[in-house]
């Protein structure tokens, strides 16, 4: 029973960890099948972590912060629309002057704004979303395998772990069952289709950027709401390119997003249970080394696991309109 419940602890840490990477990950699955390679999903992931954080200390309200995480992802989002979109740049230097403003600004204006090197204060109860616990919960607890499954695994999460999933059916219906998902991914296979349709490139594009702005902020706001309880300097840590990884190992589906993410999650939730243990006919593995598992064994899927992984066939091209 001690490792039944060990694994599920283990399955807890993945279901946290995945959260942000799956937001992201769905964040650049928008932007991606329009057409618009997004390489600055960590900067907006980051940028909306902060002003999550900071709006929620100053007034006192997890959902305004939330609010503010998504409106400031969202205006980088439309930044890169504007440089890659409007004026045809490229988007790789797009995203990765996104991820340097914000990785510098946000330090900046922490240390201007709390004096506390970079940081924001730590959140209060009101300032973060707390775990909700489902219905019945406390009853089972002591039920075995079922009580902890649905007590621990599936109880206990904050409100933006349940939308995290909950987008993943919403983004697959969006993406294949309405007229705008038609039209979002013919854009990133075939704009000049579009566009002799008498729809606008540009603005299907900058509506694509939007939705991964609002996905961003929510992703930045609950690493710094949920997961920690305020702004840190560079608390993504490279998430977003673990995101963007796991949108290839995908293969820009929704469902098969979450599995990867879950997979990205399950090794991150691994190395961290690992540390500091004996392995069997190895003995004590240094911190280090499980430290930088999780990224080695994304590189080693990514190279060897996924067979040949085809993008739009318009992504990270400008469209120029013939004349």
């Amino acid at each position: 029973m001690d490792v039944f419940i060990a694994i599920v602890q283990i399955l807890d840490s993945t279901i946290r960890l995945s959260v942000p990477l799956l937001l992201a990950c769905l964040a650049g699955l928008y932007s991606e099948r329009a057409g618009v390679f997004d390489i600055g999903l960590e900067g907006k992931m980051l940028v909306g972590a902060f002003a999550g954080a900071a709006a929620a200390s100053v007034f006192h309200s997890a959902f305004l912060g939330l609010g503010m995480a998504i409106v400031m992802s969202v205006a980088f989002a439309l930044v890169h629309g504007f440089a890659s979109i409007t004026h045809r740049g490229n988007q790789i230097v797009s995203g990765v002057a996104i991820n340097f403003v914000a990785a510098g600004s946000t330090i900046i204006l922490g240390q201007a704004w709390f004096q506390q090197g970079g940081r924001t204060p730590a959140l209060q109860s009101g300032e973060r979303f707390e775990a909700i616990t489902l219905p019945g919960a406390a009853a089972i607890h002591d039920v075995p395998i079922i009580g902890p499954i649905y007590s621990e695994l599936l109880s206990g999460h904050s409100i933006l772990v349940y939308l995290a999933f909950a987008m993943v059916p919403f983004t697959w219906w969006v993406l294949f069952r309405t007229r705008f998902g038609l039209r979002l991914r013919a854009v990133g296979e075939n704009p000049a289709a579009v566009d002799t349709a008498g729809i606008s490139v540009a603005w299907l594009r900058y509506r694509a950027l939007i939705c991964t702005g609002v996905l961003t902020g929510i992703a930045g706001a609950y690493l710094s709401m949920v997961q920690n309880g305020g702004f840190v300097k560079d608390m993504t840590a490279g998430k977003g390119y673990i995101a963007l990884a796991a949108l290839i190992f995908a293969k820009w589906r929704p469902v098969n997003a979450m599995f990867a993410c879950l997979l990205f999650g399950f090794l991150d939730a691994a190395a961290i249970r690992l540390q500091g243990s004996p392995l069997p006919l190895i003995g004590k593995v240094p911190v280090q080394f499980m430290q930088a598992l999780p990224y080695v064994l994304t590189v080693i899927l990514l190279a060897g696991f996924i067979g040949k992984a085809i993008p739009p066939r318009a992504g990270g091209v400008p469209y120029v309109k013939e004349r």
